[in-house]
Formats: structure tokens, C-alpha cells, sequence
């Protein structure tokens, strides 16, 4: 890597480049002169890499902007170049509606206003314009307010660039300045407010939040404080001031205009079917950042202005999203952030919101629990006490927690331990054993450690409880098959142990799995019974298949035809599933991963997993385990995956078509001109080109033809496919809300008792319930920072009390897989809304249940007021 490039890379970083040196001053003028020294042999180079720096380190454009500043005061045209491709790059990126580039262009477009590189009128056109169309989006009468998403994301990268460069605008252009303040303030007045409806960490009515403000409102509240206190940010740097006697030599140069995106099509009715669904689109094209997740008391962030902590926010997430391929070089830019104050505890929130995030992460969360293992490892004295401290507030908090989200926390904290040898001071937990089986608390200790378990061994993670061992009690059994047939042990043999002996020997020899159908239906199945027949072959190709993952998939994939003859029906397929749980019962993780492998050959239907695990003994296990759930979950994520791999197909084949048209008709029409040709053979005219040339061009033509037809072919084929399982995948979220509704309504207390989620947590514990004569509540912070109470957690220390009965429980964890469903699998299951609104959201169903499923899909929720 050439000199410059490390220099534009490592600037304001403390390493060797730079001397070892930290004088952010110091930085700027090495860089430049290194970089001005290479601008007659590598220009173009360095205009593309200058963008890409500011593109890929948006932490850094303020000295990477005060650099072409002083490049500006040499060579005018090179940095007039730089601002016409970033207006080219700009342009693309609103057409193309990539959010993160039009973000970090706009502060880069900033900074350069602040180096006098840009005019200031020119950045304040590019907010008006901006600000008019969003203005334009929300307007009930010219626009469609369903889209409000990409107006809030204009108005925010509008008021996230103002920290960087609203001093210069309030005193270069005061009256642009103004007009941008007036035009923000009016959009926020004929927009709606943005509930977080579905996206709230923390479970509470939807309601609740109706008086609260949403991000945009509280960022403008932020910006306002800013404005008042003179611009002045701590943890913006403006190094352009050092070398403003310099840089206002410069020529400021034009941004041309920018044309906003097109409008969507108005909605003839502003609420319904048609609004969701086009809110939703919106929402998936233009993600925003809806909530903060507030861990830790508000003294913890040091003495940090408001807008502070939005800016530190706002360096982070950008680190995390343009680092993402390199985890070592993200950890080390998040430690070293250009601000003067510590932000651990707001780094850790930061981290935590976004493995948290509603609907889903940027990233797999397995990317954030490595950031956070390099942070704990790059800050030994302080990030480790930090981290530990979000565990036990979120563990306090954990029964108000979204269901997803708590899923999402047992996978990052069993995962985090494994990496630093299952340290955990678990006595500080070991009162969980006190709560009832289906407290929250009691649940999350019991599902970490199966977690655990898988990633290690049960000995291992038996010795890492050692200092509470009463814990011992919430491990999972050893993972051992459960073997009906093991001839071990001196059990008493059957005919039924001979038959599975039979069917081993079978196997060891080799034998076909025509040969082993044979032997069944003329053997076993005539003298047993099905029944019977089915426990003794299935178990028993599931113990030859149990040594490992590889020999299962051996199994299954030898003699699924046996499985597939003996099971070819829903009925049947139920009795599978059971057997293989059965058989697994001591291990969650291979019962479902066999069940996961038998779907994906086929061997077994998404509806009938769904139709046992909602058969009673898995019922029973919905609020006291995850195995149930990780099954479900399994079986509708694997749907899921075949429709969206099968759209890409046909997308890809449907752009494959149009090519392999354009090529038959280049072909046809270079065979027609040669045929057309007039030339001379014997001296005398013919029609017609060379006859060698003649035969090559027909059959390059009739090969373009053959292939137009192969990929035609294809197509149809694969939209067959995709017709087929768009009604299979109808029929999967149709059984799957006709279940929920059906075990709900058995469990519900009457609607005109409980109406909401805080109705049914006040309900009377039913009769297994832990008595307690003053029930406990405990304070805790809300999103936003408040204090509200929470009558759903057991206390620690001497009064363990977990106060609602178990019913209620059944009914709140119910609920919240209902919403954690509807949430992730949205867009498939408004793509069915007419139908699941027709056969499932009746006006007879219970209005806790069409809340959930609402509040998944973030319905608006007039519309459950107004049926």
C-alpha cells in the first residue's frame, strides 16, 4: 500500500504513520503534504480514494474535509472534481435509495462547507430540496403519508449533518439557515408521530408510548439545544479551524442541484390494508432508528450535552456498519472515537440496541458478540465491568423484555461466556431456584446453560456453576439418545428388539432402502401393526444415525425413502416427529436438528411440525422452555427460505431472458442482413452473403433461439415452483394463527376483563400461582429514561416473589412469540393479510391476540379501534 493511502487511512489515529504522534494538527499537515506531492501521478487515484475514506471512515471527514480544503488552495480543479463526483455518487445514492450513503455523503458534503470547499448556499439548497419533498411525501392531499419513513429519513440526515456545520451556516447563510430551522419545524407539525408500535425493546400496550417523543422529535429537541448553546458540540472536532487563515483563501465552489426522488402514488384511503402494507415497504427501503435502549442511569454517561450522546451514537453505528468485514480494525476505531469524555456505558448500550434491534439487526448477531468480545479484550480495566453490568440490568428487567429480544440475549450470553471460559458469578442468581418454573428469570438461567451445554460439554458447564451449585438442577439432561430397543443395561428383550437388530444388520450390510421397504411391508408391518412398526424402524435409524451430524445426514439420506413410505401423510408425519422426540428427549439441540433435516429432504411438512407442536404435552412447554419454539421457528424460517431463494431465481431468470432475447435478435438480424446481401458469384449478382458464412450465421442464430427457449423453459418451471409454494406458505401462516388463536382462546381470560397486556398482568394468579400478601415491584428505567413500575420481575435478595400466575404467563409468552412471528416474517404475512383478516382476525377473536399480531405487522392501530 502506497504511502498516501496508509496516511489518509491512519489519519487521527495514534500509530506508527504518524510517528506515534496524537496532534490532530500535526496529522492534517503530513497527510496533505504527502498527498499534494502525489497529485500529478496518481490524481484520479486519490480524488476516488478520498471519497471512498469519507464513504468507509465517516468518523473521520472532518480532517479527511480539511485536507482537500488545503489541496483546494493548490489545485482548484482537482477539488472541483472531487465535488462533482461526490454530487454524482450523491445523486445515485437517492436514486437508488441507498440510506447509509446518502447519509455520510451529507456530512461529508458538510465538512467540505466548513473547509470552504463548498458554497454554503449550495448545502442549504441540498437540505431545502430535501425538506420539500419530504414536506411533499406527508402531505395527505399531494403526497402519501404511508411513505412518512423516507421524509423522517430526509429530515434526520438533514439534522445529523447540523452538528458539524451549523455554526458556519447560522453565520455564513443565516437566512438559508433559518428557512431550513423554519422548514424542519414545519414538517415535524403535519407529520404523524412515529409509535414504536412492534419495535419496542421492552414489552408494554401500545399506548403507552403514544405520549412519549419519537427519535426525530427528540433529535430535534437535541439540535434545538444546540442552536442555543452556539453550535457548541464537544465531540465534533473542528480541525478546519486551525487552518482557517489558510482555507479562506480557497474558491468555494457550486453543488450543482439534486432532483429528489419521484413520489409515490397517492392512496385512494389513508387506512387499511393497502396503507400497512405500503407503510411497511417503506419502512423496509427506509429503516430508522426508532428507540434508544437506556441500560444504565443517566450519570453514567459523564456530563454530556444532549446532542452528545446522538453524535458518539452516531460514530459508533458508523464504525460498526463500514467495518463490519474487519471486527479487529472496528473494536480498535470504537475505542479510540474523537471525543474527549469517556463513553463506555453508552458504548455498551450502543452495542446492545443493536444486537437488539427490531425487526432485525444491520448484521448477524454474531458480528456484535464478536465486536464485543475484542472491546473486552482491547479494555481489560473497564469494558468487561461494563458489559457484565448490562447483563444484570437487562437481567432485572428480563419478564418486561420483547420475547425476540430475550431470545436474542440468552444466544449473545451463552455465546459471550464460551469465550471466556463460562466466568460467570452465577450465586448472584442462584435465587431463581426459589421463583416459580415459569418465571422469566428462572427460564433465562435454564436456557443460557442449555445454550451452554451445546457449546461445550455438560461436565464443563456442570464445574463453571460450581460456586451455586443448587443450579445444577435448571441443566439439561445429559444428551444421551433414549432408546426404546438398547439391548444395554440387561434390559428385558422384545420381538421388538430382534426386529430392530434385524433392521441394523440390515443397515450395516448395505442393503437398499428398496430392499429394507420390502422387508418392512412383507414382514413387519402385516404382523404389528403401523405403529408399532413405525417406532421400532424410526428409532432405530435414528441410534445408527446418532454418533454425529454427519451420520444422520448418512441415514437420512440412504433411507429417507423408508421414512417417506411409511409416512406420506400429515397424520403420519406427526407420529414421526414424535417418535424423534421421543427418542431425543434428553437433547433439544438433535431433536431438532433431525426434525430441521427431515423437512429439508422432504420427509416431513412444515404444517405437520406445526400441528405438533401444538399438540398438548408441547402446549404445556410454551411459557417453561424454548424447545417447542426453536422447532417452530425452525420449520417456518426453512419455509421462508425456499420462497425467498425461489424469488431470486425467477428474478435472475427473468434478467437471463431478457439477455438471451437480446442475443436471438442479434443473431436473427445478423442472418437477415447477410441474407439480404447482395453479392457476386460467378460474376453474376445473387442474394445472400458467403455460403460458409451463411451456415455459421443460421446456426449461431438457431443456438440463440435453442437457448431463448432453455431459459423460457426454466423460468416457467421455476415460477411453477413459485406458485405452488406461495399457496403451501399461505396454508403455513394461515394453520399457524388458526393454532395460536385456537390454544389463546382456551387460556384468555374474557375480553371484557383484559384488554391489554397490563390487564392481563394485574388478573388474579390462578391457583399455582405464589401467594404473596404485598406483591413487590421494582423500579425500573423505561426507553427513554423515565422510571415506570414493573410488577413482572422477582426480586433478588430476601423476598423472592415472582407474582403472576402461571396461566397468565402461558398467556404473556404466548403473546409474545405471536408478535415476535408476525414481526419477522411481515412482509409474507401481509402478502395473506385479505385471507388471515377473512378466516383468523374475525370480529369474534380475542382483542389481546389482534393486538399481538398488529402490533407484529405494526399495524396502524386505528384500525383494530375501528372494527
Amino acid at each position: 500500500m502506497s504511502s498516501w493511502r496508509t496516511l489518509l487511512l491512519r489519519i487521527g489515529n495514534k500509530c506508527p504513520e504518524y510517528g506515534g504522534s496524537a496532534d490532530v494538527k500535526e496529522h492534517i499537515e503530513t497527510c496533505y503534504g504527502v498527498v499534494r506531492r502525489e497529485l500529478e501521478h496518481s490524481a484520479g487515484d486519490i480524488s476516488n480514494f478520498l471519497i471512498e475514506c469519507a464513504e468507509g471512515l465517516p468518523h473521520k471527514i472532518p480532517l479527511l474535509g480539511t485536507v482537500i480544503g488545503l489541496l483546494n488552495l493548490e489545485n482548484e480543479d482537482f477539488v472541483k472534481g472531487i465535488v462533482e463526483t461526490t454530487q454524482t455518487r450523491f445523486q445515485e445514492a437517492i436514486d437508488s435509495g441507498n440510506c447509509d450513503r446518502i447519509r455520510v455523503l451529507m456530512r461529508f458534503l458538510t465538512a467540505l462547507m466548513c473547509s470552504k470547499v463548498l458554497q454554503p448556499a449550495s448545502l442549504a439548497v441540498v437540505f431545502e430540496t430535501l425538506l420539500s419533498s419530504a414536506a411533499t411525501t406527508v402531505d395527505e392531499e399531494k403526497g402519501n403519508p404511508s411513505w412518512q419513513a423516507r421524509g423522517d429519513f430526509f429530515v434526520t440526515c438533514i439534522l445529523s449533518c447540523l452538528p458539524w456545520g451549523g455554526s458556519e451556516l447560522a453565520e455564513q447563510v443565516p437566512e438559508e439557515m433559518e428557512r431550513v430551522m423554519v422548514g424542519v419545524e414545519a414538517y415535524l407539525s403535519i407529520r404523524s408521530h412515529n409509535a414504536d408500535t412492534g419495535l419496542s425493546f421492552f414489552e408494554e400496550d401500545d399506548d403507552l408510548s403514544a405520549g412519549e417523543k419519537d427519535f426525530l422529535e427528540d433529535l430535534w429537541d437535541r439540535i434545538k439545544f444546540l442552536s442555543s448553546n452556539g453550535w457548541k458540540a464537544d465531540s465534533v472536532p473542528r480541525p478546519h479551524l486551525a487552518f482557517e487563515a489558510q482555507l479562506v483563501g480557497g474558491k468555494a465552489h457550486e453543488f450543482g442541484p439534486i432532483n429528489a426522488p419521484e413520489q409515490p402514488e397517492p392512496l385512494s384511503q389513508l387506512s387499511g390494508v393497502t396503507y400497512g402494507r405500503e407503510k411497511h415497504n417503506a419502512e423496509l427501503r427506509y429503516p430508522q432508528r426508532i428507540r434508544r435502549l437506556n441500560i444504565f442511569p443517566t450519570g453514567k454517561s459523564e456530563d454530556m450535552q444532549p446532542v452528545d450522546r446522538f453524535i458518539v451514537e452516531e460514530y459508533l453505528l458508523d464504525v460498526l456498519s463500514f467495518l463490519n468485514g474487519c471486527r479487529k480494525e472496528c473494536a480498535s476505531n470504537m475505542v479510540g472515537l474523537p471525543v474527549p469524555f469517556r463513553y463506555e456505558y453508552l458504548m455498551a448500550e450502543t452495542l446492545f440496541a443493536q444486537l437488539l434491534l427490531l425487526p432485525q439487526p444491520p448484521f448477524r448477531p454474531l458480528y456484535y458478540t464478536l465486536v464485543i468480545m475484542d472491546l473486552c479484550k482491547a479494555l481489560p480495566g473497564a469494558f468487561p465491568a461494563v458489559v457484565a453490568g448490562a447483563v444484570r440490568a437487562l437481567f432485572e428487567k428480563i419478564a418486561d423484555l420483547d420475547m425476540e429480544c430475550r431470545n436474542r440475549l440468552i444466544l449473545w450470553f451463552s455465546h459471550h461466556l464460551s469465550n471466556f471460559q463460562f466466568i460467570w458469578p452465577w450465586e448472584e442468581w442462584a435465587y431463581v431456584l426459589d421463583l416459580p418454573k415459569w418465571a422469566p428469570q428462572r427460564v433465562f438461567v435454564q436456557e443460557v446453560l442449555e445454550r451452554e451445554v451445546r457449546l461445550s460439554y455438560w461436565e464443563k458447564i456442570k464445574q463453571s456453576i460450581e460456586n451455586a451449585p443448587a443450579l445444577e438442577e435448571l441443566l439439561p439432561p445429559k444428551g444421551s439418545p433414549n432408546f426404546k430397543y438398547s439391548v444395554e443395561d440387561g434390559r428385558e428383550k422384545t420381538e421388538y428388539h430382534a426386529i430392530s437388530a434385524e433392521l441394523s444388520n440390515k443397515v450395516k450390510g448395505r442393503a437398499t432402502a428398496r430392499e429394507v421397504i420390502t422387508w418392512i411391508e412383507e414382514t413387519v408391518l402385516s404382523a404389528h401393526g403401523f405403529e408399532s412398526t413405525l417406532s421400532v424402524i424410526v428409532q432405530t435409524l435414528l441410534d445408527i444415525g446418532s454418533k454425529s451430524f454427519t451420520h444422520l445426514i448418512t441415514v437420512l439420506e440412504r433411507y429417507g425413502q423408508v421414512i417417506t413410505r411409511l409416512c406420506p401423510d400429515l397424520d403420519n408425519q406427526i407420529l414421526l416427529i414424535a417418535e424423534v422426540s421421543s427418542y431425543w428427549e434428553n437433547s433439544t439441540q438433535m431433536t431438532a436438528l433431525a426434525i430441521d433435516r427431515m423437512m429439508g429432504y422432504r420427509l416431513l411438512s412444515n404444517l405437520a411440525i406445526i400441528k405438533w407442536v401444538f399438540s398438548p404435552p408441547n402446549i404445556e412447554q410454551f411459557h417453561i422452555s424454548d424447545r417447542p419454539w426453536e422447532i417452530l421457528g425452525n420449520a417456518i424460517s426453512k419455509t421462508y427460505n425456499r420462497m425467498s431463494d425461489l424469488r431470486k431465481e425467477v428474478v435472475s431468470l427473468k434478467k437471463n431472458v431478457l439477455v438471451a432475447e437480446e442475443a436471438a435478435a442479434r443473431a436473427k438480424a445478423e442472418l437477415d442482413a447477410a441474407e439480404s446481401k447482395l453479392t457476386l458469384m460467378n460474376g453474376e449478382p445473387v442474394m445472400g452473403d458467403n455460403p460458409v458464412k451463411m451456415k455459421r450465421l443460421k446456426s449461431h442464430a438457431d443456438k440463440a433461439k435453442e437457448e431463448e427457449e432453455s431459459v423460457r423453459d426454466s423460468l416457467d418451471a421455476k415460477e411453477a415452483l413459485l406458485a405452488r409454494a406461495t399457496v403451501e406458505n399461505e396454508e403455513l401462516f394461515l394453520a399457524l394463527y388458526k393454532n395460536f388463536s385456537n390454544v389463546l382462546k382456551e387460556r384468555l381470560p374474557d375480553a371484557s376483563k383484559a384488554q391489554t397486556l397490563r390487564d392481563l398482568k394485574s388478573t388474579q394468579a390462578d391457583e399455582m400461582a405464589v401467594d404473596t400478601d404485598q406483591p413487590s415491584t421494582m423500579e425500573v428505567d423505561d426507553e427513554n429514561g423515565g422510571a415506570k413500575k414493573s410488577q413482572s420481575n422477582g426480586e433478588s435478595g430476601s423476598s423472592n416473589v415472582y407474582i403472576i400466575g402461571e396461566k397468565e404467563q402461558w398467556c404473556l409468552s404466548t403473546l409474545g412469540y405471536i408478535k415476535s412471528f408476525s414481526r419477522q416474517y411481515a412482509s409474507e404475512v401481509w402478502s395473506h393479510i385479505e385471507k388471515l383478516d377473512a378466516e383468523v382476525l374475525t370480529q369474534d377473536v380475542h382483542p389481546l391476540f389482534r393486538r399481538a399480531v398488529y402490533s407484529g405487522l405494526r399495524r396502524p392501530i386505528n384500525e383494530l379501534a375501528s372494527e
